[in-house]
């Protein structure tokens, strides 16, 4: 996740300061907001700063152009923005609310032990259920510039109208994935699915008129031997997932040659290397930047 603003005004009209807004890797906004204790307004207050930012997309994507540069602006994803309530407990009423909102909600709480450590753990998750279908522009991949797909079409409408063949590879594929961890994620998108933990480790494009599903994993290409038809350096090509290799997967057979590499991506997605707006040195699987609000981590594990 990138950070963009603390303390961010909604300006005269709502009279409110959101804690932080950030924009996640998938290019979705993010809305975090922080309550010391437990407190039953921290996801109602949440709830009103995001419908405040839907109300404002043109101010959050000129701060996304001045802050990380056209290209990430153009490809804002408005279908999921994100709510992180981070709170020193939630009460069992706000566990069950969340999943009655169809919102993409996470509720953390922490613990602090001492100056030097935190603990964060995720209580409960809620996905909103699908994606709403909007028209599409030709926008930046996650490298260069690719050319949009079909208009008005998602990736669900591209799996539901796929083959049975290849609808069931993806089956299997998911089954594959979410079987890794009980600490995986999948999120619906516009163009792809996302496989995550801390980030994405897995990126799912439904292609029918190939046949063929478009897996973009976090794998050094270099490390690996590529095979045409197979597996492809796409680190200076367009594309809509996050990841430096494209697997092409057409047949179960494809799909067992491939887990390697996912398993590969999986195992590399739990540490990220960055740095807080602070310009501290951070590993994002890990660590707990003060000065930033820099946030991470995943159920039971410390972040010492």
């Amino acid at each position: 996740m990138q950070f963009l603003a603390s303390e961010f005004s909604t300006g005269r009209r709502h009279g409110g300061r959101v804690d932080t807004l950030g924009i996640d890797e998938n290019g979705s906004p993010v809305i975090i907001e922080y309550k010391r204790a437990t407190n039953e307004n921290v996801i109602n207050q949440g709830l009103f700063y995001l419908d405040c930012l839907m109300d404002h997309q043109a101010d959050f994507k000129l701060m996304v152009m001045e802050r990380c540069g056209e290209q990430r602006a153009t490809a804002i994803d408005w279908s999921s923005p994100r709510l992180l309530c981070i709170a020193g407990d939630f009460t069992r009423y706000d566990e069950h609310a969340v999943q009655q909102i169809n919102r993409n909600i996470e509720l953390i709480r922490y613990r602090r032990y001492g100056d030097g450590l935190l603990l964060l753990e995720l209580v409960n998750r809620k996905s909103a259920a699908g994606v709403t279908p909007a028209d599409e522009t030709p926008v930046q991949g996650t490298y260069g510039s690719r050319p949009a797909r079909s208009q008005g079409k998602t990736v669900s409408d591209y799996l539901a109208q796929a083959s049975q063949p290849l609808a069931d590879l993806y089956e299997s594929l998911k089954a594959f994935l979410q079987a890794l961890g009980d600490d995986v994620e999948t999120r619906t998108l516009k163009n792809y699915f996302a496989f995550r933990r801390i980030k994405n480790f897995a990126c799912v494009e439904v292609h029918n008129r190939t046949g063929l599903l478009l897996v973009y994993v976090k794998v050094n290409p270099e490390e690996v031997e590529l095979r045409p038809g197979f597996t492809r350096d796409v680190r200076h090509i367009g594309h809509f997932g996050t990841g430096y290799l494209e697997i092409s997967l057409a047949t179960n057979e494809d799909l067992e040659r491939a887990k390697q590499l996912l398993v590969k991506s999986y195992e590399a997605s739990w540490q990220v290397t960055g740095t807080g707006r602070c310009g501290d040195s951070l590993t994002l699987a890990r660590d707990f930047c003060l000065p930033c609000r820099m946030v991470a981590g995943r159920r039971g594990r410390d972040v010492s």
